[in-house]
Parts: C-alpha cells; structure tokens; sequence
C-alpha cells in the first residue's frame, strides 16, 4: 500500500472482531511510531500496551465517570454535549469499543513539544495499523481520565508521564464508513 492509500483510506474503527493482535504486530505498529519527526529528535515517547480486557473495561468505567463529572457545560454544544452525556451515561457503552488492544503514547521525559511530538507518533501508528489492515481509533474519552493520578495508576505509569494519545487498535468486525471531508480553507500568503 502507498502512503496515499493509506492517508485516504485510514478511518476510525469503533467495530472490532475478538481476534488478537499478536506481539509481533504490536511492536511492528511501536516501530512505525518511532520514525515520526520530533522536535530536535529528542523522542520523548513511551508506549503502553493493554491487552487485558478486565482492565480495560476498568479504565473504560472510571474514564466515563470522570468525563461525565468534568465536561464543560459551556463550552461544548449543546446537542453535542447531550450526545456525549448519553453515551458516558450508558453502562454498556465501553470507551475502548472492545478492541483487543489500547497503546497509549505519553511522554516520558517532559519537554516542551511532547504533545506534539506523541501526536506525530500516533498518526504513524494509525497508519502502519490500516496498511496491515487493522482499525485503529485515537480515544479522547479516555485521555484527560489517564492524566488523573487515579489513570496513571491504573496503567502502573510513572507520575511525571504525560498520556497523549490512546490508540485502540484491533481487526475492524465491520469497514469503517467514510466521511465526507470539508473542503480545506487555503490561504496564500505572498
């Protein structure tokens, strides 16, 4: 697959089979994260991986709760916020979608671009995941819950880490539905 395929083929899996993803893979997904650009190569990033579904379904509990306790009422829509509200509301909803897999991408040695630099990492992961056909989907739910003392014990992650983007990864059950892209707004300068 070319880079072009994959840059507009790659979407967001929420529908996974219970096949694993073996080690191998894994790492292979790790590897591709690691060539992303950083600022002044410093490579702060750090990779947890979580196979363990009890401890997922944990995480996936506690995450809804603290999004729930600290979603901003006025700066989120209106409709968009009693979309969320319902679904963290929802016992059966699981904020990892069951994906066999979640690799968080934090920052383990601090620096000023390490959001950006995880971020890069994490788009190279997606990417490697969908050419070896995969799903991947970055979990925003899951992220503010795992800057909490509370998440970084959860995932036994050091205090001073710094959790960017967590990526389920996993065999999609179902092809993700392409969306529509807005045309981007181009301004020239010079």
């Amino acid at each position: 697959m070319n880079v072009e395929d994959a840059i507009f083929g790659r979407r967001s899996a929420r529908e996974y089979s219970n096949q694993a993803v073996d080690e191998a893979t894994i790492l292979r997904l790790i590897d591709a994260a690691v060539q992303a650009p950083s600022a002044v190569n410093e490579q702060p990033w750090d990779f947890s991986v979580v196979r363990d579904q009890g401890l997922l379904a944990n995480v996936s509990r506690d995450a809804k709760a603290h999004m729930a306790a600290t979603m901003p009422k006025d700066r989120v829509a209106v409709g968009t916020a009693s979309h969320f509200r319902a679904l963290l509301g929802d016992p059966a909803f699981q904020i990892f979608h069951n994906a066999p897999v979640l690799i968080l991408i934090s920052g383990g040695t601090p620096g000023s671009w390490i959001v950006e630099d995880c971020a890069l990492a994490a788009e190279n992961l997606m990417l490697m995941a969908y050419s070896l056909g995969l799903g991947s989907c970055w979990i925003g739910f899951a992220q503010r819950y795992l800057s909490t003392p509370e998440g970084k014990r959860a995932l036994g992650l050091p205090p001073a880490c710094v959790p960017v983007a967590p990526i389920i990864v996993g065999y999609p059950s179902a092809p993700p539905t392409a969306v529509t892209r807005n045309e981007p707004k181009v301004r020239w300068v010079g």
